[in-house]
C-alpha cells in the first residue's frame, strides 16, 4: 500500500500534530503484523511524531530501530498509544493504560472490532486527522473486582468487559447477590455475568443481556442458564458495590475479561465496584456507536432503504 505523500513542512503552523510521542502496541503473533507495524511506525515518523514500540512487540517483530518501552513506561512517557490488533489485544492493553490516562486508538488488522474501529487500510487518512485533533473521545468505565476469603482480599484486578462466575463441573451453583448493601436474591444458575457497557456486547449478550450504550452509567447483571426463568438480566447502577457470595456448587471460578481467573470455594465473595480509572478511547470524527453495532451485529441486512 502506498502511503499518501504528506509534506508536513508545507502544512500551516496551526496544523501541528497534537501527540508528539506515540507508542505502538501490536498483536505480534498475527501474520503480516511486522510489516503492518513497520508501516504504521514509518507513517507516524513522517507525520513528525517520536515513535516507541511496546517492548514485547519490538522483541517479537525485530523492529529494533524504535525505542522499546514497557506498558508502564508508555503510560508515563507517551501522549498516545496505538493498539494494532483486535478487541482482545485492546482489552489487555486498556486495563493497564487506563490509570495513566493515556488516550488509545484501536487499529484492526482483521475483522472490525467494537473498540478497534480504525481499519488498517484506512489508517493513513484517518490517523492524519486524528493526530491533529480530529477525533471524538469515548471514555469507558472499568470495574475494580476483588475476591475475599475469611475477611481478607486474596485477589484484585481491573476488568473492562466483565466479571464472570461459573462452574467447570456439572450441577448448578448457588450465589447470594447484594447490591449497595441490600440483599437482592439467591440465584441458582450455571453462572453469573457482571458486564460494563463495553462488555455488554461480549459474553453477556449471548446470555440474553441487553446492549448498553457506553454513555450509560451502569452494569448488566445477567445469569447464565438460570434455574428460574423469571430470573432475568438487570441493569444496575455502577455507583453501588455488587457482592456475589458463593453459597453452593463445585469447581467454581471467577474470570475477569476472560483473561485472568481464580478458583473459588464456598463462602468466598466477589466484590465489584466502579474503578476510579477510565479508558480514554479515541475514534475518528463522525464515529457513532450505532454504526459499530450495525456493522458488527449485521443489523439492516437485506432491509429496504438500508444505508451502507
Amino acid at each position: 500500500m502506498n502511503l499518501p505523500n504528506v509534506h508536513s513542512h508545507h502544512r500551516p503552523a496551526n496544523d501541528a500534530v497534537r501527540f508528539a510521542h506515540v507508542a505502538i502496541v501490536g498483536k505480534y503473533q498475527a501474520i503480516g503484523s511486522r510489516s503492518a507495524l513497520d508501516e504504521i511506525a514509518h507513517f507516524l515518523h513522517d507525520q513528525g511524531c517520536d515513535v516507541a514500540l511496546e517492548k514485547e512487540t519490538a522483541l517479537n517483530t525485530g523492529l529494533s530501530q524504535y525505542q522499546p518501552l514497557s506498558i508502564e513506561q508508555i503510560g508515563k512517557q507517551c501522549d498516545l498509544a496505538l493498539v494494532v490488533g483486535g478487541d482482545g489485544t485492546m482489552l489487555g492493553v486498556a486495563r493497564q493504560l487506563a490509570k495513566f490516562r493515556v488516550p488509545v486508538i484501536g487499529i484492526n488488522q482483521g475483522r472490525l472490532g467494537f473498540m478497534t474501529d480504525v481499519r488498517f487500510e484506512d489508517f493513513p487518512s484517518t490517523l492524519a486527522g486524528m493526530l491533529r485533533g480530529k477525533y471524538e473521545e469515548d471514555p469507558r468505565t472499568l470495574m475494580q473486582a476483588s475476591v475475599w476469603r475469611d475477611g481478607g482480599s486474596i485477589f484484585d484486578t481491573l476488568a473492562m468487559n466483565d466479571v464472570v462466575v461459573n462452574r467447570a463441573s456439572a450441577g448448578m451453583i448457588e450465589l447470594r447477590i447484594d447490591v449497595g448493601g441490600r440483599f437482592v436474591a439467591i440465584q441458582r444458575a450455571d453462572g453469573l455475568i457482571i458486564a460494563t457497557p463495553t462488555g455488554s456486547t461480549a459474553y453477556a449478550l449471548s446470555a440474553g443481556g441487553p446492549l448498553l450504550h457506553p454513555a450509560i452509567d451502569g452494569w448488566v447483571m445477567a445469569p447464565i442458564a438460570p434455574h428460574t426463568l423469571s430470573n432475568r438480566p438487570i441493569v444496575l447502577p455502577c455507583a453501588q458495590e455488587i457482592v456475589i457470595e458463593i453459597m453452593g456448587g463445585r469447581e467454581i471460578s471467577a474470570n475477569f475479561d476472560m483473561q485472568t481467573f481464580t478458583s473459588l470455594i464456598h463462602g468466598d465473595q466477589i466484590k465489584v465496584t466502579r474503578s476510579q480509572h477510565q479508558l480514554r478511547l479515541l475514534h475518528p470524527t463522525g464515529w457513532s456507536h450505532f454504526d459499530t453495532l450495525r456493522n458488527k451485529l449485521h443489523w439492516n441486512e437485506g432491509a429496504i432503504g438500508s444505508q451502507h
